[in-house]
C-alpha cells in the first residue's frame, strides 16, 4: 500500500484543520456557557462534515446527550471477516490560550512557518480526527482490506472527560467488540521515530480556600493581628509538599516503580541524553529536580508532583492596595503515579488540609478534576512487530516506548471496560509542541507519519495470527 505523502495531507486535510483551529471551542471547565456559545457544537459539525466527505462509506454522526458535550463517531464497516472493532480516539475541545502568545502568533488564527502550524488545539488534539480519517481513507482508496473501525472524537477531555462514561454507555452497541484501541492524544520525546506511550499519570485537582475575615481591612490596622490567609495557605501546603525539595509527603500518593520502568528510563536517557531537561525552557541558573537524566524521566512519569495552577482572592499587582485580604483560594494540581486511585488521593489531601487549620482559619475545599492513571498492558507479538515496522518505514528508526506525565482518562475508562483490549497510545506532541502552553504547534511531517503508521496498524490487524480469540 503506497503511503500518503505530505501533499496529500495538506491538500485534503489541512484547509479544514486550519478552519477548526480558528474555533475557540474551549473545554467546559474553561467555558461554563459552552452550550450557549456553540463553539464545541460548531467544531463537532465541522469535523463530521469533513469526515463524511473524506469517507463516503462511513456512518458519521454527531451525538448529543442532554446537558453533555457532543461526541463525533465515524463507523466504517469491515471489508474482511469480522475480527472485532478498532477504535481510534481523539478529542476536539481545547485549553484556553493561557497568556500572550509570541509576536506574530495567535491562539485562534493559525500561522504556518515552514512545516509547522501554530494555533491552540491543533496538536492537542485537533489533528487526530484528520489523521484517523485519512488513515482509513488511504486503505479504502487503495482497495486494501481493513477491519471494522470506529473513530471516536469527544469534547470534554480537557475537563477530565467528564462526559465520557455516559457516552461509552450510550455507544456500547456501536463500539461492539473492541479489540484494539488507538489513541492519538499522546506525546513523543523526539520527532525521529514513532513513540508509544507505556503509562500515564493520574490527576486530582483541588480548589482550597482559606478565609480569615468577613471583609478586607487596611493592613495598617489588621496586619500583625489577623493571620494572613496566604500565610496559612503556605502552612497547609507544607503538610502536602516539602517546600525545599518538592517531595510529596503523603505516602498514599506514592507507588512502587517497577524495575522494568527504571530500566527503560535508563535505556532512554543512555540513547537520547537528558531528554526531560532538554525540553524544558528553564531560565539560566534554574536547577531541575532529579539527580540524573533517568531520575528526571521517572519524576515526570511515576512520581507524584504538586503544582499550584490558579490563585484567587488577590487583586492584580497594578491595583494592589494595602489591604489584608479576607481569603485566598488556590487550585492545586496533583499528578499521581499511574496506579494511584485519584479518589483515594483526594481523601488523603482533604484529611491533611482540614485537620486543625492554623489559627482556627476556615478552610473549604472541593475536587474540581480527577483522572485515573494508566499502565499499558503487554503488547501482543503481532502488534509489537507492526509498531516497530511502521516506525522504521515512516521515520527510519525503531519505535520508542516511554511513559507520559499527563493524563488521558479515556484510556483508563476503556481499560476497565475492555480488560483484554490492546492499546496503542501515540501522537505528535513532541519538543516545542507546547500543549496547554502558549505557541502550541503541530509538526506536519510528524502528523503525516503518524497517519501512515495508523494505516499500517489497521492493515496488520486484519492479518494478525497470534492469540486467536
Amino acid at each position: 500500500m503506497p503511503p500518503l505523502n505530505l501533499d496529500d495531507f495538506e491538500r485534503r486535510a489541512l484547509p479544514t484543520l486550519l478552519e477548526y483551529a480558528t474555533i475557540p471551542c474551549l473545554s467546559p471547565s474553561f467555558d461554563e456557557a459552552w452550550e450557549a456559545n456553540g463553539h464545541l457544537n460548531r467544531a463537532a459539525d465541522l469535523l463530521a462534515d469533513w469526515t463524511s466527505a473524506t469517507l463516503p462509506s462511513a456512518a458519521v454522526r454527531v451525538h448529543h446527550l442532554t446537558g453533555r458535550t457532543p461526541v463525533v463517531t465515524a463507523t466504517i464497516e469491515a471489508t474482511t471477516p469480522d475480527e472485532g472493532t478498532v477504535v481510534i480516539y481523539g478529542h476536539l475541545d481545547k485549553q484556553p490560550p493561557l497568556g500572550e502568545w509570541s509576536e506574530g502568533l495567535d491562539p485562534f488564527r493559525p500561522v504556518r512557518r515552514g512545516d509547522r502550524v501554530y494555533a491552540r488545539g491543533i496538536a492537542d488534539d485537533g489533528y487526530a480526527a484528520f489523521s484517523a480519517a485519512m488513515a482509513v481513507a488511504s486503505l479504502v482508496e487503495a482497495g486494501v482490506g481493513h477491519p471494522r473501525v470506529v473513530i471516536l472524537i469527544e469534547a470534554s477531555e480537557e475537563s477530565g472527560s467528564e462526559d465520557l462514561e455516559a457516552y461509552l454507555d450510550y455507544l456500547v452497541d456501536e463500539l461492539a467488540d473492541v479489540q484494539l484501541l488507538i489513541c492519538l492524544d499522546s506525546g513523543a520525546l523526539s520527532y525521529d521515530r514513532l513513540w508509544v506511550t507505556t503509562s500515564l499519570r493520574g490527576l486530582v485537582n483541588t480548589e482550597v480556600t482559606v478565609s480569615v475575615l468577613e471583609r478586607g481591612l487596611h493592613s495598617g490596622s489588621a496586619s500583625g493581628v489577623v493571620p494572613s490567609s496566604f500565610r496559612i495557605l503556605r502552612e497547609l501546603l507544607e503538610r502536602i509538599e516539602d517546600a525545599t525539595t518538592g517531595h510529596v509527603r503523603l505516602a498514599s500518593l506514592h507507588a512502587a516503580i517497577p524495575p522494568e520502568v527504571r530500566d527503560a528510563a535508563r535505556a532512554t536517557t543512555d540513547e537520547f541524553g537528558d531528554v526531560i531537561a532538554n525540553e524544558m525552557p528553564t531560565l539560566e541558573g534554574v536547577r531541575l529536580m532529579g539527580d540524573s537524566p533517568a531520575e528526571r524521566v521517572l519524576r515526570q512519569t511515576w512520581y507524584p508532583a504538586l503544582s499550584v495552577i490558579g490563585l484567587g482572592g488577590a487583586p492584580a499587582p497594578a491595583i494592589a492596595g494595602n489591604v489584608l485580604r479576607p481569603f485566598t483560594t488556590a487550585v492545586l494540581s496533583m499528578r499521581l503515579p499511574p496506579p494511584v486511585d485519584p479518589n483515594v488521593a483526594f481523601e488523603a489531601i482533604a484529611a491533611v488540609l482540614l485537620d486543625e487549620p492554623p489559627a482556627g482559619a476556615k478552610v473549604t475545599l472541593r475536587a474540581t478534576n480527577t483522572a485515573q492513571g494508566w499502565v499499558s498492558p503487554p503488547l501482543a507479538p503481532w502488534l509489537a512487530t507492526t509498531l516497530d515496522r511502521a516506525s522504521r518505514e515512516q521515520f527510519g528508526a525503531p519505535a520508542g516506548f516511554t511513559g507520559e506525565g499527563g493524563s488521558i482518562p479515556f484510556l483508563a475508562s476503556l481499560g476497565q471496560r475492555y480488560p483484554g483490549v490492546q492499546f496503542v497510545a501515540t501522537g505528535t506532541l513532541g519538543p516545542d509542541s507546547n500543549a496547554h502552553g502558549i505557541d502550541e504547534m503541530l509538526d506536519l511531517p510528524t502528523a503525516l507519519r503518524v497517519t501512515n503508521a495508523v494505516a499500517t496498524l489497521l492493515e496488520a490487524f486484519t492479518h494478525r495470527t497470534e492469540e486467536p480469540r
